[in-house]
């Protein structure tokens, strides 16, 4: 059994969700294709575009056929796995700093500095070392509270965080030839109340429903079911599954729409709403639902009188 094999069974037995990276580098190795890009050809994505965090997993069985083939790199899923990791980077030959970070040199003096001016201290948990030397601390997601995305940033210079729709690359890859290592191998510790605080994304201002004006015919009838059922279909999904349900919505809307049904302005509405109810953040949701509409338009769906 490969070392690589080893690494990310490993990793799924602790329930975190791997996926293939192409072999020493930080990319995915699957899809081959971005979701503005896919036709549906690939069987895998005919329900909607699969991207890596769908296709993240803890099935030993597919851990081995993928890791047998290849010696892929081991992509973790941060989302999936209920974790945040807060990734610490290195300062880089010349990188200009902001004023009062002159002298720093790494994202964990930004974090110390932090945690102190918040009367707290970085207490021991998961640690990896990065291909560059940086360092990935890994925390639970909060049980509670709002689902916390990936920040660049947000913190500080040098400091991001991985959290849905994000991943990392895992102890027992290389990228550059560089191997991401572990540094402390414990359980991964809560993460702490005043970065979750700090991480919390902005709340969405008050929302009116979206009015569709459709005939009060069978067609208008067919039509406002099908939005009903698209907008249940992201505001009900699971974690980690939320911006492939709105793929899905925007393609079934979009065809809709091509189909002149309703108009694109009001799909696009109603997936907006569905997504911020959701809980999705706007950068994402925008790209998700202008990837959809656009594949759904391809295959327009009229509807009957």
């Amino acid at each position: 059994m490969s070392d690589l094999l080893t690494a990310a069974l490993a990793h799924a037995a602790r329930g975190w969700h791997v996926f293939p990276l192409r072999p020493d580098d930080k990319r995915p190795a699957f899809p081959d294709h971005a979701a503005d890009d896919c036709t549906g050809r690939d069987p895998r994505c005919r329900a909607g575009h699969l991207g890596w965090e769908a296709r993240a997993t803890t099935n030993p069985d597919r851990i081995r056929r993928a890791w047998t083939a290849r010696p892929y790199g081991i992509g973790l899923a941060c989302g999936p796995s209920g974790l945040v990791v807060v990734d610490l980077d290195v300062r880089k030959p010349g990188q200009t700093m902001p004023p009062g970070y002159e002298g720093c040199p790494h994202g964990l003096r930004t974090l110390a500095e932090l945690a102190a001016a918040h009367a707290a201290t970085i207490d021991p948990t998961y640690t990896v070392t990065t291909g560059r030397g940086g360092t990935h601390l890994y925390y639970r997601h909060p049980d509670t509270g709002p689902e916390l995305r990936n920040t660049a940033g947000t913190l500080g210079p040098m400091v991001d965080t991985r959290a849905h729709g994000g991943y990392v690359v895992a102890a027992g890859s290389t990228v550059a030839g560089h191997p991401y290592v572990v540094d402390l191998d414990t359980d991964p510790a809560p993460l702490p109340g005043w970065l979750a605080a700090l991480l919390a994304p902005a709340p969405l201002p008050p929302q009116r429903p979206v009015v569709v004006d459709l005939p009060a015919d069978r067609s208008g009838a067919y039509v406002r079911a099908a939005i009903d059922r698209e907008a249940e279909r992201v505001t009900g999904a699971p974690s980690g599954e939320r911006n492939r349900c709105l793929y899905i919505a925007a393609v079934a809307l979009g065809q809709l729409a091509a189909g002149g049904a309703l108009t694109a302005e009001d799909a696009q509405s109603v997936l907006e709403q569905a997504a911020g109810r959701a809980g999705l953040g706007r950068v994402e949701t925008a790209r998700t639902i202008r990837s959809g509409l656009a594949a759904g338009s391809r295959r327009p769906r009229k509807v009957a009188a």
